[in-house]
């Protein structure tokens, strides 16, 4: 799920991403609302335009996803007779976490098995990235995330085995001056494991 509101880029309208689909989207309007459905008619994301009208908003890109703008959505969605109730989970997508354990995968000579402290769980993580070791603090995608690519997160399987969420590089969660290196984003020590971390990627 995502937020973003680029006035100079694309004009007075909020973006609710929802779930990234590549297959066909329709749309139906209601009022200054657009809801984007797949071809399976789920739906996959919001459009308010005019949003100024409603929302003082700030920022140009990615929002955070907060109590208080999913309410303000809501009020708007009102206010258009859009009956759509918006259920959003609000916790932390973008974490720190420690990897604790790492196994090369039994089917893959570039791929590890990582066991990934994120503070409240642990994750099964399949990484192929090069430099990722045991003892290290990297920034997690947990399951929900979405990528500024606009790549949702999901539960995978890699050559059979289960992977809960992705260990990111700098370049994936477009950083500026990220390096084309291939590898994921090494934290310092002084980050504290299972931390939010959505300001990296405003």
């Amino acid at each position: 799920m995502q937020f973003v509101y680029n006035k100079q880029g694309i004009g007075d309208v909020l973006i609710i991403t929802l779930n990234q689909k590549e297959s066909e989207v329709t749309h139906e309007t209601i009022g200054d609302v657009v809801k984007l459905l797949d071809e399976d008619g789920q739906i996959v994301g919001y459009n308010i335009f005019n949003v100024s009208n409603y929302l003082s908003l700030t920022g140009n890109g990615p929002l955070e996803a907060t109590e208080e703008l999913v309410n303000d959505v809501k009020s708007v969605f009102e206010k258009n007779d859009v009956q759509d109730e918006l259920n959003i989970d609000l916790t932390p997508k973008f974490v720190v976490g420690y990897v604790k354990e790492m196994a090369p995968h039994e089917d893959a000579t570039k791929l590890n098995v990582c066991q990934v402290d994120v503070g409240d769980e642990e994750l099964q993580i399949v990484c192929g990235a090069p430099n990722v070791e045991a003892g290290q603090k990297v920034v997690v995608a947990k399951v929900g995330a979405m990528m500024p690519t606009g790549m949702l997160i999901k539960d995978s399987s890699l050559r059979g085995v289960a992977s809960s969420g992705m260990i990111c590089s700098a370049k994936e969660l477009n950083l500026p001056n990220a390096s084309e290196k291939k590898g994921i984003l090494v934290l310092s020590d002084d980050y504290e494991v299972g931390a939010p971390l959505i300001y990296m990627l405003k």
